[in-house]
């Protein structure tokens, strides 16, 4: 994915202005922390709607980045800002980082005016109501550069979900309501399609994987991970058909597109095991995936595996250490924990599974690797999705858990669990969530802003009292925001 450097001035300044203005953008746009694509100097409203459009039209084109280097008459950008449909910051900065002051003259202040045409530009942003990010200061500071690049990677999110495919293998647990949800609506707001799949679909190319895949698959798991000692020995059936279960689900999603998928321990057709394994393994290759049908955490996976790689995955608040003082969170699932988010090798194992009711599935083992984290849901509101994040820090268990056969984290939330657990509670969040250790609030931020989405945040600032009136003052923005 591309973004694109837009550099805003006008013809009265002369040729060899506008030279200079299109050589020092240059070197502006080669200080950026990421790689653009530069664009000619825009100055009259035709180039300017037509760049605007041809970046609409541009699947490579993620975002554009907007800089005003003289003054640029905002009515020359009302045209293309109105077309524009892709994430818009606007890089308030200039050219140089000192004043020459012993030397300044009227003709270096008409060429260095940013500071007149971005009040302008940005003006002119706001009468139209044109979503977008501000980054003020000069590109060579390292602050600035952050606040670029976490604006890129939401972009790189947002691009993603606007085309992002997703296959559900069988329909929602049963009788659950926070995995159901407007597939149409998500379609309208997010791009996401959403389609389901039977199950048989899939064990009719799974049952076709060829031994010789399968055994090289196997190969990769031992010099991989700890693969246990009966799974090499008496059950390495169970270790074949785990990796016949990659290689068909792998090659159903590489066949249709797709770059997220859902799976429900209820509806497994002829499938011989849970896909857990499976499911792991293509986590960790950047697919978004849900259990039990959960198609929106799947989504919101998949966009944040998209902002950056590694360190992200599906996740479940499952029990609680509630010991005073001292309290922290258990997630894991059944089977399907990233190994992105590890720490040390994870270990190969075969266990009961007491849902189901099939063979004892293979999965990774492991404790999530400590550091500082946030979870992230995605709930539909009925008329609005909400995003609810809350801000963690990842420690390691107190204690070994030598029984629990399934990778888990245990997480400290902030600012404590109960203030945690009842803000996300009165949010109506839900019990499934995306953990991830590379994206934090600010791309988050970024991402829902891009996409006019609520977002809330659970931080160490936060008190049920102020949550539950932000609530409450989302309740009403959002829906004078829909119109009448």
């Amino acid at each position: 994915m591309k973004i694109w450097f837009l550099t805003g001035s006008q013809g009265l300044y002369g040729e060899d202005t506008l030279n200079q203005v299109a050589e020092q953008s240059q070197r502006i746009a080669e200080q950026l922390p990421l790689a653009v694509e530069w664009k000619p100097v825009l100055t009259d409203a035709a180039a300017i709607r037509r760049v605007m459009l041809e970046a609409n039209a541009d699947d490579s084109c993620a975002g554009v980045i907007a800089w005003m280097h003289t003054f640029s008459p905002a009515k020359m950008w009302i045209a293309g800002l109105d077309a524009l449909r892709k994430p818009l910051l606007h890089l308030h900065t200039q050219a140089n980082v000192e004043l020459p002051w012993s030397s300044i003259d009227m003709d270096f202040m008409n060429l260095n005016q940013a500071a007149h045409g971005d009040r302008e530009f940005g003006h002119i942003q706001t009468r139209l109501g044109v979503p977008r990010k501000t980054v003020a200061g000069h590109v060579s500071d390292p602050a600035v550069g952050e606040r670029i690049l976490t604006w890129e990677r939401a972009a790189k999110g947002l691009a993603e979900v606007r085309t992002l495919k997703l296959a559900r293998f069988g329909d929602n647990m049963r009788d659950v309501a926070v995995t159901e949800g407007d597939k149409v609506e998500a379609q309208l707001r997010f791009g996401v399609s959403v389609n389901t799949y039977g199950v048989n679909d899939l064990v009719e190319v799974v049952d076709a994987a060829s031994e010789a895949d399968v055994t090289a698959l196997v190969k990769e798991y031992a010099e991989q991970y700890t693969v246990a000692p009966e799974l090499l020995g008496e059950r390495n059936e169970s270790l074949r058909y785990a990796a016949r279960i990659e290689l068909g689900l792998r090659g159903f999603l590489e066949a249709g597109g797709f770059k997220a998928f859902t799976t429900n321990f209820e509806d497994l057709g002829g499938l011989r095991q849970l896909p857990g394994l499976a499911v792991q393994r293509l986590m960790a290759d950047g697919y978004g995936f849900g259990g039990e049908g959960d198609w929106k955490t799947s989504v919101l996976l998949r966009t944040l595996k998209a902002m950056a790689p590694g360190g992200t995955s599906f996740m479940e608040d499952y029990t609680y250490h509630l010991t005073p003082g001292q309290e922290l969170i258990l997630g894991a699932h059944m089977l399907e924990v990233c190994p992105s988010i590890a720490a040390g090798t994870p270990s190969c194992e075969i266990h009961p599974l007491g849902i189901g009711g099939r063979e004892d599935p293979v999965r990774l083992v492991f404790d999530a690797e400590p550091g500082p984290g946030i979870v992230v849901g995605l709930a539909d509101m009925g008329d609005r999705f909400r995003l609810v994040a809350n801000e963690i820090d990842i420690v390691s268990p107190p204690e070994p858990l030598p029984k629990l056969p399934v990778a888990r984290a245990v997480w400290r939330p902030h600012p404590n669990l109960r203030t945690s657990t009842e803000s996300w509670l009165t949010a109506g969040a839900p019990h499934h969530t995306v953990l991830s250790q590379v994206v934090g609030r600010d791309e988050l931020t970024d991402f829902a802003d891009m996409l006019g989405v609520e977002l809330v945040v659970i931080d160490a600032e936060t008190t049920t009292e102020r949550f539950a009136k932000e609530l409450r003052w989302n309740q009403a923005y959002y829906r004078l925001a829909q119109g009448f």
